[in-house]
């Protein structure tokens, strides 16, 4: 038996952060990491591992701690010599219904409001746009930029269909490594002390309601960790961990894929930035196609309309061809199970729904390969914010439900985490993140007009 100060389930982005902010930033050396997997290799690099200070409201919480995330990644990014390849290249929004520019202006004008910066408007022979650098994160715009009329935004990206009517660019986004930002923050917390465990958490001790110590289970055999602190960061496990003490969280998951795929005829330019088509799509299909899949009950469903939300992404650095394709368009609860299995039909659906937005990308149609389809599980409550705080037993402790974002979000999640741990200062948005939230009856009827994929692409 050994004694530690903290015990932290979860080695992904989430654990490694507090971690980090634990030992380097508060001092609190011995600090043990449990995992039966290795770091980083269950949810934390399953993502575009983009980031972004771009969320609605209501309220300005999120803005508040993404911004504040961001400038923690910032930091790190210049004591590292970007290590973790961070860049600033922006997100681009975009739609080919009318309606949707008015759409855009309102949440350009609302969001800037919670504190993500200014909106610049630009019209034909009037604009002053211009894309953000491929490379690099210092000195960029804030704020967003609204480009109407398709001439304007063609003239920046030309490989954009020409039905498009409207730009919404969020300047402050970008993307980076996951894995290099998990194993610089891992790095440096074992250089102050702290230790990987590989084992699994199979029950956790209680004495006199306060946490007393941690059941491991180390190459098939039971070992206890004697600790009073203990932190659940086990991702899309959270939940399970969490009714070993007896608490019922209120979470669920959601299982989102992504794509890699070679674009080696090179259609899209290697320098974009993350970019959305906002409209909901019908999938193209030839006259044979549409019969043949209405013909049978397991197929027609690919007849139906499509949700908003395809992207897309360059990975790498340099002039390797793959991008990342995304798109979560069947959203159900589902219990996690490893390795994820996706549905047969994903790539070809992304692909072709992607080329609504990409028309040339319609050339790889029915001779696409074999992509690599990879993904995780998106963690989440009913509002999409997470859970970082104390536990109702002492000494227990959440972070948590993440829902995609844990990537842009694990820097100011470690630190808020420590910083409850320690008896620290706490921000002003602690409480909006804290599983106490649930029993304000202000937050309750709150909820009730909640929109449930706030901030979710």
């Amino acid at each position: 038996m050994i004694d530690v100060d903290v015990v932290i389930c979860g080695a992904g982005l989430a654990g490694i952060a507090v971690a980090y902010h634990l030992s380097v930033k508060q001092g609190i050396t011995n600090v043990v990491l449990v995992d039966e997997r290795s770091p980083l290799t269950l949810t934390s690099d399953k993502s575009t591992e983009c980031y972004r200070n771009w969320w609605p409201g209501p309220g300005d919480t999120m803005v508040r701690f993404m911004n504040r995330s961001i400038d923690l990644l910032e930091e790190m990014a210049g004591e590292s010599d970007n290590f973790f390849g961070l860049n600033r290249r922006g997100y681009v929004f975009l739609t080919g219904e009318k309606d949707h520019i008015q759409t855009y202006a309102e949440a350009a004008e609302s969001i800037s409001a919670l504190g993500a910066g200014p909106v610049r408007f630009h019209e034909p022979g009037k604009s002053t746009y211009s894309p953000s650098p491929a490379e690099g994160y210092k000195g960029g715009l804030d704020g967003s930029d609204l480009l109407v009329g398709s001439e304007l935004i063609r003239e920046h990206y030309p490989f954009i269909t020409r039905d498009v009517v409207a730009m919404l660019s969020p300047r402050r986004c970008g993307w980076l490594s996951a894995q290099q930002l998990g194993m610089y923050m891992l790095d440096q917390a074992k250089t102050h002390g702290v230790r990987l465990l590989s084992g699994k958490v199979t029950g956790i001790d209680q004495a006199q309601g306060k946490v007393a110590g941690v059941q491991v289970k180390v190459e098939n055999r039971d070992s206890r960790i004697r600790t009073q602190t203990f932190v659940n960061a086990a991702g899309p496990f959270i939940h399970n961990i969490a009714s070993m003490i007896g608490v019922d969280l209120p979470v669920f998951n959601e299982l989102h894929g992504k794509i890699s795929f070679s674009d080696s005829l090179g259609i899209v330019p290697r320098d974009v930035p993350l970019m959305i088509w906002s409209d909901p799509i019908y999938l193209p299909w030839t006259e044979q196609e549409r019969t043949e899949l209405k013909a049978f009950d397991d197929t027609r469903w690919l007849l139906d309309e499509f949700p908003a939300g395809v992207h897309f992404r360059p990975e790498g650095l340099g002039p390797s061809p793959v991008l990342l394709i995304l798109w979560t368009y069947d959203i159900k609860e589902q219990e996690p199970v490893w390795p994820p299995h996706f549905d047969d039909y994903y790539p070809e659906i992304v692909l072709r729904g992607l080329t609504r937005m990409v028309p040339g990308l319609s050339t790889y149609i029915n001779r696409m390969g074999k992509p690599w389809v990879d993904g995780g599980y998106y963690c989440k409550t009913q509002e999409n914010r997470p859970l970082i705080g104390p536990l109702p037993v002492e000494g227990a402790y959440i972070v948590g439900a993440l829902s995609g974002y844990g990537v842009m979000a694990c820097s100011a999640a470690g630190e808020l985490l420590a910083a409850h741990i320690t008896g620290s200062n706490l921000p002003d948005y602690a409480p909006d993140f804290m599983l106490q939230r649930y029993e304000d009856p202000t937050y309750q009827q709150l909820l009730a007009d909640w929109d449930p994929t706030t901030g979710q692409l």
